[in-house]
């Protein structure tokens, strides 16, 4: 008796914790972001957040529980008047998530992401064998993933990475490079698997390439 009233006790406080303590457009954690927009929703508890004045939110985005957003190595650095880190409109972020800018992120409208997604636009240096790679300088490039696109559970975007519109990478990949439009890669080092062409429709990548060997004037 005792126990089951203690659990709707806690289940009770848990649920007005994860109400109060969600920012949505608005509330007092919502404007210290470069923007936050309408319909917005970072779920509780959050991950770590900081350098929110570098992180733009588009409009109607879902931040699931317990996701990472930062800008920078760490809390008050100036980083300059630019914006690095922007997540479009309708964007979903699922649990466990990490966002992390040092240069520049660009997340389309409508991208989707399953849980414990990483997307970094820097990456720890190796180039001296005789230094920690820790204590290395990192290198960085700009990011870019395209409206449209969906990224599976537990997959990671490293630094460089650009992917077009409405391009699918599998769970659990390793992206780096670019990738076009209406593909889906996956793999550790992802590569392109399936390709949209309009007259064929989808299609595995190494079909495509043997039609294009086998139409080629050589084979003629």
């Amino acid at each position: 008796m005792v126990s089951a009233l203690g659990n709707r006790l806690a289940a009770g406080l848990w649920g007005w914790l994860a109400r109060a303590g969600k920012v949505h457009a608005g509330s007092p954690a919502a404007r210290r972001f470069a923007a936050f927009g309408e319909g917005s929703t970072m779920a509780f508890p959050p991950g770590t957040v900081f350098g929110e004045r570098y992180i733009a939110v588009g409009a109607h985005v879902l931040i699931g529980a317990s996701v990472t957003l930062s800008a920078g190595f760490v809390p008050g650095l100036d980083l300059g008047p630019e914006t690095l880190v922007r997540i479009g409109d309708g964007v979903v972020l699922g649990r466990g998530s990490h966002v992390v800018g040092h240069r520049s992120i660009d997340i389309g409208d409508d991208v989707y992401t399953g849980p414990h997604v990483y997307i970094t636009d820097q990456n720890h240096g190796y180039d001296d064998p005789d230094v920690p790679i820790g204590k290395q300088w990192p290198s960085e490039a700009p990011v870019r993933i395209g409206p449209g696109c969906w990224i599976g559970a537990n997959a990671v975007i490293l630094p460089g990475t650009v992917l077009g519109r409405n391009v699918v990478v599998a769970a659990g990949s390793v992206v780096r490079g670019e990738f076009p439009d209406h593909c889906v890669v996956g793999g550790v080092p992802a590569k392109m698997l399936r390709r949209y062409e309009p007259t064929t429709g989808w299609a595995r990548v190494d079909s495509l390439q043997a039609q294009s060997r086998n139409a080629s004037p050589a084979n003629g």
